[in-house]
């Protein structure tokens, strides 16, 4: 797929940062999708750092634009069973400094799903704008974090070694709880 959105950014030069706030829009409606190949894409294409600035904007800009739409067309859910748990209805009923704090602490945990994020806070009572400034401030270094790591495993320096050992390892170890627990 990364080399995919590399021939498409060169091909059309012109316009390629559009392409890529659009890609990145998209993948944030949707919700699911990793955004790690198009940050690739973005560093090989434009280099470190206006790769890693343009993929903030396309995240941010994302999140934005699922929010009103996920405000839009699902804020009736918010009244359903499905978010009666106490973690999510307190993030469902969180306002002003609150829903503040809730969003940027959540944006900054790499295991949170960012689409969740963002749906809960879209059908729950927190406002646009402090969604966009908690929101933003905690892909910051998520996405630094991110770009620097997709940075060195893509040049397979020492580091990218590391990181992709430690994913490795990981992974492992995931997969063996998992095998181990249905056995059991």
């Amino acid at each position: 797929m990364e080399e995919k959105l590399i021939t498409l950014f060169h091909t059309y030069e012109s316009v390629a940062y559009l392409i890529s706030i659009a890609i990145n829009i998209v993948i944030s409606i949707l919700g699911v999708v990793p955004s790690v190949f198009l940050t690739a894409a973005n560093l090989v294409v434009f280099g470190f750092w206006k790769g890693t600035f343009l993929s903030f904007v396309g995240e941010a800009v994302g999140a934005i634009v699922s929010f009103m739409l996920y405000r839009k067309g699902f804020r009736k859910l918010s009244e359903t069973k499905w978010f009666s748990y106490p973690k999510v209805k307190r993030l469902l009923e969180a306002e002003g400094v609150e829903a503040f704090s809730l969003v940027l602490s959540l944006r900054l945990l790499p295991f949170v799903p960012s689409g969740l994020v963002t749906f809960v806070a879209a059908i729950g009572h927190t406002s646009l704008l402090i969604f966009i400034i908690a929101s933003s401030l905690g892909k910051l270094p998520a996405l630094l974090l991110e770009a620097y790591s997709v940075y060195q495993v893509m040049n397979w320096t020492w580091q990218g070694k590391v990181i992709s050992t430690l994913l490795s390892v990981f992974l492992f170890i995931f997969t063996w709880k998992k095998i181990t627990r249905k056995k059991a």
